[in-house]
């Protein structure tokens, strides 16, 4: 049941909303400067190394969905305090873990907890703000994501070099468990779900996992045979998927709303662009200025702090202008900043100086600034207060199976480039080679996002958007 929320209990979900939208990029920036570290103390392969990422996100894209429509018919702010309980105790497993395979496994635990938490914290801030406010909310929202991953390469560079890399996982432990104690403490009214009760369709839920697992598994694979043979399977699993859906009476992901809905439909085809353009980014940069430039963790977490400092600065702004302005104009010139500034780092070789890698990352966060509120903005409003746990979740599948594929893209392309062995000073030249692969394969992905970006119709005045 949904209820009349005071402006008290609206500034408490913006509140959680907040925190668990700093929480998990600021992990994933902090062990992008840990990644060397952690793969000396567990002698990880270069391939291997991206598996620290892509555990995580895997084990999020799986379960996105499934827990969006489960939110919506039992409670988002239940399936948000679950999450973070989760999420809190898989950071202090993390702690004591002592092989690789220990370490993969309880990084697929955070993800899962990361994947109840991003399921349903959009959803919850969508429930309660009505319309015209949910630019600035979501605007605020997405500032602290960015926070997270400015703050991130400086703490965790800061926290690796002198505690070393656990201690990043402390912060996380305790920051869920402060989640959990306010959802207890200050969350005690009704629950904001979305619709009748009915059933959890376990088999769509399946295929769509089995297809997600597959389709990593085979990136990371590639271009081996078994690799191919992955590949395929997922969209085999994909296909069935989709027919499952469309003859379920209770299907996990409503096909529905893709329908006559065009700003839905490539909104989150934009999210997905995106986020398979640029992810890689970060990672590659930091192997760059730790293994090439010879940087300490923490120096090159100061280096990495440029873009989320512009993301930071300029996302509540974006997110404002998104209540009056078209998110498609916005979004689409986002996206057109991001190719230039994936194509300056295709230049990127030994010589290239810190001032020119961070003038660079100043322009990819001002980009990723205008695309990334006002396209949430876009989503959100362009579905029914019934499915914003589904649109949310979505949406977080789109962004995180971006992050997969550009994850995947950067490990296929070392692969093929200098093999599965650790970074040395002989494979220096391979590693810059293939890293400039994949900045020109990005900056193409993103000139194809300015297009899907501009596709998606407008938003101001749709019948669609509903109040809370």
């Amino acid at each position: 049941m949904n209820h009349e929320t005071s402006p008290g209990e609206r500034r408490v979900v913006l509140a959680l909303a907040s925190i668990s939208a700093f929480l998990t990029p600021f992990m994933a920036a902090s062990l992008n400067v840990a990644v060397p570290t952690i793969g000396r103390e567990f002698a990880m392969s270069a391939v291997s190394l991206g598996w620290i990422a892509t555990a995580y996100l895997l084990a999020a894209a799986v379960c996105l969905v499934p827990f969006g429509k489960i939110a919506d018919l039992t409670g988002r702010k239940k399936i948000f305090g679950w999450g973070s309980l989760l999420h809190a105790v898989s950071s202090a497993l993390v702690i004591f873990v002592g092989s690789t395979a220990w370490f993969l496994a309880a990084r697929v635990l955070q993800g899962i907890g990361g994947a109840m938490l991003s399921a349903t914290s959009v959803a919850m801030l969508t429930s309660v703000y009505p319309p015209g406010e949910r630019g600035r909310v979501l605007g605020i929202n997405v500032s602290f994501t960015y926070m997270g991953l400015s703050l991130g390469p400086v703490l965790g560079g800061a926290l690796t070099h002198h505690w070393g890399w656990r201690s990043i996982f402390v912060v996380n432990a305790v920051l869920g468990f402060v989640l959990v104690l306010i959802v207890a403490w200050k969350l005690k009214g009704e629950e904001w779900t979305g619709g009748q009760k009915e059933k959890i369709d376990g088999t769509g839920a399946a295929l769509m996992a089995a297809g997600l697992i597959c389709l990593m598994m085979g990136f990371g694979r590639l271009p081996s045979i078994g690799g191919f043979l992955l590949v395929a399977a997922a969209v085999a699993f994909l296909v069935l998927f989709v027919f499952r859906e469309k003859r379920t009476s209770a299907p996990i992901l409503d096909l529905r709303l893709f329908r006559g809905n065009r700003v839905f439909v490539f909104s989150n085809l934009a999210a997905l662009i995106n986020y398979s353009a640029t992810t890689a980014v970060g990672f590659l940069l930091s192997l760059y200025l730790q293994y090439i430039k010879g940087m300490s963790p923490q120096t090159a977490g100061l280096v990495l702090l440029a873009q989320p400092a512009m993301m930071v600065l300029f996302s509540p702004l974006a997110g404002r202008l998104s209540d009056r302005v078209e998110p498609r104009i916005l979004a689409s010139s986002g996206m057109g900043i991001l190719v230039v500034g994936l194509l300056l780092l295709a230049g990127l070789g030994e010589g290239t100086s810190p001032a020119f890698i961070v003038g660079v990352l100043l322009i990819l966060g001002f980009g990723f600034a205008l695309f990334s509120s006002p396209n949430t903005n876009a989503v959100m409003g362009a579905v029914d207060m019934r499915s914003y746990g589904v649109a949310s979740a979505l949406l977080g599948t789109m962004r995180i199976t971006g992050q997969m594929i550009s994850m995947g893209l950067a490990t296929l392309i070392f692969a093929l480039r200098i093999g599965r062995v650790q970074i040395s000073p002989d494979v220096h030249p391979g590693f810059l080679a293939a890293s400039r692969i994949v900045f020109v394969l990005c900056a193409a992905l993103s000139l194809a996002g300015v297009f899907a970006s501009l596709a998606r119709g407008t938003i101001h005045g749709s019948k669609k958007t509903s109040g809370a």
